[in-house]
């Protein structure tokens, strides 16, 4: 009886660590609008460069995620935004740039970052 309980406790432990979010942690607290219209921003697109090449965000520069932590260091002491399609491969570059101690901003999708640019 002991086991099924501290099995259970066990495994609730773990479903509700995995279903922190990430995003208060990550994410400095600043308005993503305000970042991506500063002078001082580096977007980047994390897709791989056929995406790129289909569309993204204006200025933006292209370092697929698969390349990022050995370019990370390029990108130490400036603002950073990532984005991608669906924000999945954003969230990892999060990830490794936060390890790599970047100011890194998640900038959710390509489409997302373009619709702040335009806006007026």
């Amino acid at each position: 009886m002991i086991k099924i309980f501290y099995g259970c406790f066990i495994a609730l432990a773990l479903m509700l660590n995995s279903c922190k979010t990430h995003s208060s942690a990550t994410l400095p607290d600043r308005n993503i609008k305000e970042v991506v219209k500063s002078q001082d921003v580096v977007l980047v697109d994390v897709r791989i460069p056929e995406q790129y090449t289909e569309g993204t965000a204006k200025n933006a520069i292209n370092i697929p995620l698969a390349e990022l932590p050995e370019k990370a260091e390029s990108l130490k002491g400036k603002k950073v935004v990532v984005f991608c399609n669906k924000g999945i491969q954003a969230d990892q570059a999060m990830e490794i740039l936060k390890k790599e101690g970047i100011e890194a901003y998640d900038g959710t999708t390509w489409k997302n970052i373009k619709a702040i640019q335009d806006e007026k």
